[in-house]
């Protein structure tokens, strides 16, 4: 800005000299310095430590304030229809979203070595409540699958609970044989036969949208880790495969794709959803008629609150709402990539690229069935539709990807430095904790950064051992650290230039 203003002042008291190229010159490194300075402050912005950890936890509120808004305007109805209120199904979804609220902040305040510690134990217990939930009698049934404990008028699904687990074991298992430099044989197993149990559970119940977000976190675990591209298009394929059979192996999910690939075949049974719902967005236009002012809700559109909440979206809030909407999802896996990306431990780069995969394909297959790209699943929009165990778990997730926002290395050493943040202090968040890399990646790290000095046709020389003595005397390695590399008063490690694990397995 000063040296705007000073250009201004000299052509003021030169005018002579503002003539022909000078002037244009002039005017446009002007123009452009005025236009760059916008992009600098949103630049210096995000270069700041805690810009990650700000941004999930505003977007995070955003989505949770518009969810409870349009759950309370699509619910009113229904809710007065089944219990006589208009407030039931709201009340019960802001009971879920405290609950979810206090896990958030319990992963928040989690150190990452309980986390990785606990890993498995997490998983087994998971598998426990997935089999316990197909016996009759204690497993209920709802919209035709058997994955649902209902206590106290409240129900919960362990489906969802085993996604969270199977993303945070799987995570903590490859990062930790990765660095191990372990074989292939030795990353897929006990990997992925823990997941296809897993998966085969859910398909018993059944339930064909649990089975589709289980396997989109099985494939992004295999992607980020970098396994060979074989593994990844071999496991994708078992997915689908798996998802075309449970699609076609029970007579209702068999007409919701039938009415997906003929949409007027069925247009009072099947398809009537579906067809309902595109009514819906096409009735709210651009600008849309009006928070409230819905009429598909009116009974014309089944679970309006809930699988088909984006259609309600659409026409209440218009495009501009919808696209809103989306573009705040968006911000969300921006923010959860650009955590991935600054993190420094391999275990939370590969748990939060996966956890944003997870929810980012929720959303794609939701609003994909909804506008009639994709046959009807019966998964969640998340943050956003009614559903207590999918937003209770979601707002867990993303309590562990604001964990990993606090343990960015700049992060680290801004708030271990003392430097003060608004949201923590209120929060009243402990320090976190420097990763301490493995003794295996520690010397990897030197021997990458080690300068060679072979020459042509030249064996290095091998050092005498009093200097390997005195050079290991100089560079102890540390004995005793833990394997997950977290520990209060070890020696902080300065940023280094590290790849996501999307890189090929080798």
């Amino acid at each position: 800005m000063s040296n705007i203003l000073s250009r201004l002042r000299h052509r003021r008291a030169n005018p002579a000299a503002d003539t022909g190229t000078t002037v244009t010159s002039g005017a446009a490194a002007t123009s452009d310095a005025v236009l760059r300075l916008p992009r600098t402050r949103v630049g210096a912005w995000l270069g700041r430590p805690m810009t990650s950890f700000h941004l999930i936890v505003a977007v995070t509120a955003l989505l949770i304030t518009m969810g409870l808004t349009m759950v309370l305007s699509a619910s009113g109805v229904y809710s007065y229809d089944q219990d006589g209120s208009p407030w039931s199904v709201f009340t019960k979804q802001v009971l879920w979203t405290v609950i979810g609220l206090f896990a958030f902040y319990v992963a928040l305040r989690t150190p990452v070595a309980v986390m990785r510690r606990f890993a498995f134990t997490g998983f087994a217990f998971s598998i426990v409540l997935l089999v316990l939930v197909l016996i009759p009698g204690i497993g209920k049934v709802a919209n035709g699958s058997r994955g649902w404990f209902v206590v106290a008028g409240f129900s919960m699904q362990p489906s969802e609970l085993a996604k969270i687990a199977l993303a945070i074991w799987g995570a903590h298992l490859l990062a930790a044989r990765r660095m191990e430099h372990a074989s292939l044989r030795e990353m897929l197993v006990p990997l992925v036969p823990a997941a296809v149990i897993a998966l085969a559970l859910i398909v018993l119940q059944p339930d064909l949208g649990q089975t589709l977000s289980m396997g989109v976190i099985l494939l992004g675990l295999l992607w980020y880790a970098g396994l060979p591209l074989r593994v990844f298009l071999t496991s994708l394929g078992a997915v689908l495969v798996s998802g075309v059979i449970l699609a076609l192996a029970e007579g209702y999910r068999s007409a919701r794709v039938q009415s997906w690939l003929n949409p007027t075949a069925d247009a009072q049974g099947s398809g009537y959803q579906g067809r309902q719902a595109r009514y819906a967005l096409a009735n709210g236009g651009f600008f849309g008629d009006g928070l409230g002012q819905s009429t598909a809700k009116w009974n014309y559109l089944p679970n309006a609150h809930n699988d088909f909440i984006f259609a309600i979206i659409g026409e209440e809030l218009g495009f501009v709402g919808a696209v809103g909407l989306l573009l705040l999802f968006g911000l969300f896996a921006y923010t959860g990539m650009r955590i991935a990306r600054r993190s420094a431990d391999p275990f939370l780069r590969l748990l939060t690229a996966t956890a944003t995969l997870w929810i980012l394909s929720q959303v794609f297959i939701n609003v994909g069935y909804v506008v009639g790209l994709l046959p009807v699943t019966g998964l969640q929009l998340p943050l956003i539709s009614s559903g207590g165990t999918s937003t209770a778990t979601t707002l867990l997730m993303i309590g562990i990807m604001a964990n990993a926002a606090r343990h960015e290395p700049e992060a680290v050493a801004a708030l271990r430095a003392g430097r003060d943040d608004r949201v923590n202090r209120i929060l009243r968040l402990p320090l976190p904790a420097p990763y301490v890399p493995s003794r295996t990646e520690a010397l990897r790290d030197r021997l990458r950064t080690k300068p060679e000095k072979k020459k042509a046709g030249k064996r290095p020389e091998k050092k005498p051992a009093r200097a390997r003595a005195a050079q290991s005397a100089r560079h102890p390695v540390r004995s005793g650290r833990s394997s997950d590399g977290y520990g209060d008063g070890r020696r902080n490690q300065g940023r280094r230039a590290r790849t996501m694990e999307g890189q090929r397995y080798g």
